[in-house]
């Protein structure tokens, strides 16, 4: 990324599109170029969109809370110190899991001070997007960065036009440079503001329906004389019975699951037929499955 000079405030920056830019794909990083295009349409698959505010960055030791009367998160940044210039990176090898502020979605603030205050704001900046526009996650990190993630849900994987993204960021960085002027946030926060990207992890039951008319990739857990085996298919979800806890699957008309001896054959009366009731307590992890 290129080295540029920013002022203390938060200072909002769409990442130069000839500077190649680590984006997650089906779950593997790789240098992409990241263009502002719309989502891709009829079976293009979304890589996850970044837009990125990077400040001029201080170390933790150098944020420092101070008490004012009896406002108890009062902030002084401590000027003209070297600037940071690379961005904070999550940690590769960990396996997403849900509610994690991450793939898996939800709220993370990372016992930082400041975080219900940040999460406040950017609750209130989506507001005027309606309520076809939700936070998937949102995490703080102690130091000091916030990453957004926003999710559309008339989109088919959920991913918002980079004109929302962009809107929604300059909404917030204003909202977070006020705060930061009263000392009631640090104010020199980095901000990240994306789209849950195709390798979302699905809640079960409640994101299934959104996506039953597209194909998932499911790990479950099935016992096999006395022995609890993890296994995994690609399929569409049939029906919820909420009663009993459990959703029925069906064979996804697939590469995957066809027969490499039928030469590009559909699945059989026999494939087609197939179904598999699981319990929403064997269901281990379900994503997207987007190579069809």
């Amino acid at each position: 990324m290129m080295r540029i000079k920013f002022s203390s405030k938060i200072n909002f920056l769409l990442r130069n599109p000839l500077v190649s830019t680590p984006l997650c794909h089906h779950g593997h990083r790789f240098p992409t170029i990241l263009q502002p295009k719309q989502p891709l349409q009829n079976g293009g698959v979304p890589s996850r969109i970044h837009i990125s505010a990077l400040p001029l960055r201080y170390s933790s030791e150098q944020i420092t809370p101070d008490r004012n009367g009896n406002d108890p998160l009062h902030y002084e940044t401590i000027e003209d110190v070297e600037p940071i210039d690379l961005w904070e990176e999550e940690e590769e090898d960990v396996e997403p899991e849900i509610g994690d502020g991450g793939d898996g979605g939800g709220i993370v603030l990372q016992s930082c001070p400041w975080g219900e205050q940040a999460l406040s704001i950017a609750r209130d900046v989506l507001l005027p997007f309606g309520a076809d526009m939700e936070l998937y996650a949102f995490k703080t990190s102690p130091r000091g960065y916030i990453y957004v993630r926003l999710d559309k849900l008339p989109n088919e994987y959920g991913c918002p036009i980079m004109d929302e993204m962009e809107e929604f960021s300059r909404q917030y960085k204003k909202k977070l440079d006020e705060a930061g002027a009263l000392g009631k946030i640090p104010d020199d926060l980095a901000l990240e503001v994306s789209s849950p990207g195709a390798e979302r992890l699905l809640k079960v039951p409640d994101d299934l329906s959104r996506f039953k008319d597209m194909p998932m990739r499911v790990s479950y857990i099935e016992e096999l004389n006395s022995r609890n085996i993890e296994k995994n298919g690609i399929f569409f979800m049939e029906s919820i019975d909420a009663e009993s806890g459990s959703c029925v699957w069906k064979l996804a008309d697939v590469k995957e699951n066809r027969d490499p001896a039928a030469k590009g054959r559909p699945l059989s009366r026999k494939q087609k037929d197939w179904r598999l009731r699981l319990p929403y307590a064997t269901v281990k992890r379900v994503t997207l499955y987007l190579d069809y």
